[in-house]
């Protein structure tokens, strides 16, 4: 483990391949059932309470990672050539919170499948990371995840800037397997193609926001 926490600091992301039993793997199926669009955000159930708990594979590896790492935010995605889009070079700047309270550092508010979310000091994110779980076997041709190494230590990144700086850095093409874990760096600058596959193909893959942090009251996490 000691390897794969300094390519983590060093490159912003690290891979658990195989690391989730097909009990636990359709117990996700279930959980994330959602319509075609991109980015769903899930409320908690028992499902992924199992799946997802600190007694569990994932919560076990999340909290070697990041002590009292505990999840803050889900969301699924099904994308497939019905369902289909891309995303260009960008950072993930937002977190989810219980309820809207107009503090100083915290903006950009905006609600989204009934939660609300906004835009947290940049001390909040570089704490911060996201577990992707692949649900489906992912790869170029259907729009896996591509991730530019070293990006997550520049701070914040102007949106106009994304992707000249993103292209002056290693870019990993993402495949993976499901049941294959991909740890990143909340910061890390990502983005995901349209989907080439004719019919037929699904690449569903659930992403788990992890922080230690407490915000400060009256801000509240959406935990379970």
């Amino acid at each position: 483990m000691t390897g794969a926490m300094e390519a983590f600091e060093e490159t912003g992301r690290f891979w658990v391949r195989d690391a989730l039993s097909e009990a636990e793997l359709k117990l996700l199926d279930g959980a994330c059932q959602v319509e075609a669009r991109p980015g769903v955000r899930l409320k908690w159930s028992d499902a992924l309470r199992v799946v997802l708990g600190p007694d569990s594979s994932i919560g076990r590896l999340c909290e070697s990672v990041l002590p009292r790492a505990k999840p803050v935010r889900l969301v699924a995605f099904d994308k497939s050539a019905d369902a289909n889009w891309g995303v260009p070079w960008h950072q993930d700047r937002v977190i989810a919170v219980r309820a809207r309270h107009d503090l100083e550092g915290y903006g950009a508010w905006v609600k989204k499948d009934g939660f609300w979310h906004c835009e947290p000091p940049i001390s909040i994110l570089q704490s911060m990371f996201f577990v992707r779980v692949h649900l489906d076997a992912a790869d170029s041709h259907n729009g896996c995840l591509e991730i530019a190494e070293g990006t997550h230590t520049l701070g914040r990144i102007a949106s106009d800037q994304a992707k000249d700086i993103a292209m002056t850095s290693p870019v990993e093409i993402c495949e993976a397997s499901r049941g294959d874990l991909l740890f990143v760096k909340a910061l890390a600058l990502h983005r995901s193609s349209s989907s080439s596959v004719a019919s037929g193909g699904h690449r569903r893959a659930l992403r788990i926001d992890y922080s230690s942090e407490e915000l400060p009251f009256p801000l509240e996490w959406v935990s379970h």
